[in-house]
């Protein structure tokens, strides 16, 4: 299974949710089964690293930083994944506009399985500031994305 995390510039959201994402994965034990990646609807970003504040939150709850580098969406991006979580509305309609017909039901808001917040946005935190309220939010929604997947495992 492959699962892709999307945000704006892919240096502060979509990287922190692939580092988080795949340190659940690897404590499930399914790192063989889910594959996890993350990229942005701008290129503006792109070969940068992730944005130091988002660097801080990482190393402060102890998250992988090694390779995240940001990248734009490709066109192969909507046929390799399987779920492609964006973090916010503006994200969510830029992708359903490029994905191709076949591939728009792959593409959801991270916070839709949270019940309560499910139409509510992770904060960007490339304006705030706030890098921890976008980890805090992410921790809620991610356990959650990872239950479901592994429902489709088995």
């Amino acid at each position: 299974m492959n699962v892709l995390f999307v945000c704006l510039g892919n240096i502060c959201r979509s990287p922190m949710a692939e580092s988080m994402f795949k340190q659940l994965v690897d404590a499930a034990g399914l790192s063989e089964q889910i594959t996890v990646d993350s990229a942005g609807t701008s290129d503006e970003e792109e070969g940068n690293g992730p944005h130091p504040g988002a660097l801080a939150t990482m190393h402060r709850h102890h998250l992988p930083t090694a390779g995240l580098i940001s990248r734009s969406i490709t066109q192969h991006d909507f046929v390799w994944a399987d779920y492609i979580i964006c973090m916010d509305n503006m994200n969510l309609y830029n992708l359903q506009q490029r994905a191709p017909a076949a591939n728009r039901g792959k593409i959801h808001l991270a916070n839709e399985l949270v019940s309560g917040h499910e139409t509510e946005e992770i904060p960007d935190p490339w304006y705030t500031h706030r890098f921890e309220d976008t980890y805090q939010s992410l921790a809620r929604a991610l356990p959650l994305w990872l239950n479901q997947m592994k429902g489709q495992l088995n």
